[in-house]
């Protein structure tokens, strides 16, 4: 099977398109998975704001991974449904493309991504220019089928340590095969930026569970992500190590400090931060 618009790919058609400002489009979430994590969803924008870069500077180049200011988890999201996605392009050029966007589901918002930079790549390194194009037509025009994707991989985090309800850490490998490298690239297999935000919310939501809840609560809940930074590629095989730490804790909110590393041997201390961000924590409506 050709896993390429197949295995990650999260936009099912291009609804409205205004060069170089705004476009919009939809996702069908397959009704014959487990779940959906907010990560894809998040991944779903950022294509969707990836197609209208790349169709501004003529395909030349396409936008990867980089910054994200501040992501909002609204709502939680299922098999079966529609996300409508939108995204607003502050700047795009070759270098890089600056957007906002959001998804709804049922009519409500249940993820809002604002501040985000992507920098621009030559897509001939990544994957088949011709083949982009005729992605985007399709897209533009019929439609791409529905229920294509399958799911991701078993990512496991292999907790290593830790101090209970102040930090925890953890390792993963990333699979050296992996039907999602068929579509994230074909020329050149990397681990998605969101995969790599969903093991760090994975992470803080376990240590999540271990601060004390104030008297009447029942749970923290993850609300928003800041200040996302995604500084390398990430390829198959690379083992890379996480760390979740309280930072701030008062009565009904906490901060977390996440941040990846991978092992690379021509730098100090054989290790180099691949990724950060800050989790933000609130309790539910306490009784």
């Amino acid at each position: 099977m050709n896993l390429h618009f197949r295995a990650f790919s999260f936009v099912d058609r291009i609804t409205s398109l205004q060069p170089r400002t705004r476009i919009t489009g939809s996702y069908t979430i397959p009704s014959g998975l487990n779940d959906f994590p907010a990560s894809l969803a998040a991944e779903a924008i950022g294509q969707l704001a990836a197609w209208a870069a790349m169709s501004a500077v003529d395909f030349k180049s396409r936008p990867v991974a980089g910054l994200a200011g501040r992501i909002d988890l609204l709502a939680p999201v299922r098999p079966g449904q529609v996300l409508e996605l939108d995204a607003e392009l502050e700047s795009v050029d070759e270098e890089a493309v600056a957007y906002s966007g959001g998804a709804r589901a049922d009519g409500t918002p249940v993820i809002r991504l604002q501040h985000c930079v992507g920098p621009m790549v030559p897509v001939a390194d990544f994957d088949d220019p011709q083949a982009v194009r005729d992605r985007f037509a399709l897209l533009c025009g019929q439609g791409a089928i529905p229920e294509a994707f399958n799911g991701i991989p078993f990512l496991p985090l292999e907790r290593t340590g830790g101090d209970a309800g102040q930090c925890l850490r953890a390792t993963l490998r990333v699979p050296v095969t992996a039907a999602l490298f068929g579509d994230h690239f074909p020329r050149r297999p990397v681990l998605p930026g969101t995969l790599l935000m969903n093991a760090n919310l994975q992470l803080a939501s376990a240590l999540a569970a271990e601060i004390p809840l104030p008297s009447g609560c029942d749970t923290w809940i993850l609300r928003t992500i800041l200040d996302v930074k995604l500084r390398a590629f990430i390829p198959p095989g690379e083992v890379l190590e996480f760390e979740a730490v309280l930072d701030e804790c008062s009565d009904h909110t906490a901060v977390l400090a996440v941040e990846t590393r991978s092992f690379d041997k021509s730098r100090a201390g054989g290790k180099r931060v691949v990724g950060s961000a800050r989790v933000l924590l609130s309790t539910e409506e306490c009784a």
